[in-house]
């Protein structure tokens, strides 16, 4: 049962219907544990703002996705204000769609914005390898080294979602290891667009993404700076490709 973990005084807690057999599934359509418990201290916009970003860059909301406050609210265990001022700030970043007379919606991303984001991504990250390649010491690698057995272990068990964590952390380690903070502050800017793009092609990449990890480990340890910035631009392009390929219809 879906119990709210958030006490709000201006809502009643909704109660779950008592799962069937099989996946069960809330009136928005989400499998029942994918809506996040709003336990971490903090503003309750915050909280559920935060909650609801992560169920957009999931994939748990999916583009195109018809967001109902009332619902969200629900299942949140709060009131809809919070939920209301989340929608409109998701909005001004571009998560969401507000649609006169219709509603909010999760945004559709087009290929054009898709280009746009992941040519940037190609150009942090491979300034992020090349100084991973010139900064990174030994307790750096083994790092990443865990990192892609990891991920080797999830691909295998054709666990997606851990896929896609493992290769956000991955690729958010070579940025530490590159020891620039502006370029980290840029990163982390586009990091959860760029999840929200590659959850969809993670099945598809699959272990030749992380045999490229494994590739651009070795060029790091061997403190090779242009052979890390070459294999970061064909890692960040394949994978660029493999979302333009599953887009067409």
């Amino acid at each position: 049962m879906l119990r709210p973990s958030v006490k709000d005084p201006g809502v009643r807690p909704l109660r779950a219907r008592p799962a069937e057999e099989g996946t069960a599934m809330l009136s928005t359509g989400l499998p029942q544990g994918a809506v996040p418990r709003l336990e971490r201290p903090g503003p309750l916009r915050e909280r559920v703002y935060e909650a609801l970003l992560e169920l957009i860059t999931t994939r748990a909301l999916q583009p195109g996705r018809h967001l109902v406050e009332s619902e969200l609210a629900g299942h949140l265990g709060v009131s809809r204000q919070p939920v209301r001022e989340a929608l409109q700030r998701l909005n001004t970043e571009g998560w969401v769609d507000l649609r006169p007379a219709q509603g909010a919606f999760v945004h559709e991303p087009t290929e054009e914005e898709a280009d746009q984001l992941l040519g940037v991504r190609m150009l942090l990250e491979a300034e992020a390898a090349r100084l991973a390649a010139a900064n990174a010491d030994r307790d750096g690698v083994t790092a990443l080294e865990e990192l892609v057995a990891q991920g080797f272990e999830a691909v295998a068990a054709d666990d997606v979602d851990t896929a896609v964590a493992l290769n956000a952390r991955f690729h958010a380690k070579i940025v530490e290891l590159a020891g620039n903070a502006v370029l980290a502050e840029l990163a982390a800017q586009v990091d959860r667009r760029v999840r929200w793009y590659y959850t969809p092609v993670a099945r598809q990449r699959g272990r030749q993404s992380w045999i490229e990890h494994r590739e651009l480990i070795e060029a790091i340890a061997d403190r090779d700076e242009q052979r890390a910035t070459r294999l970061m631009r064909e890692h960040t392009e394949h994978t660029r490709r493999s979302y333009h390929g599953q887009a067409k219809p």
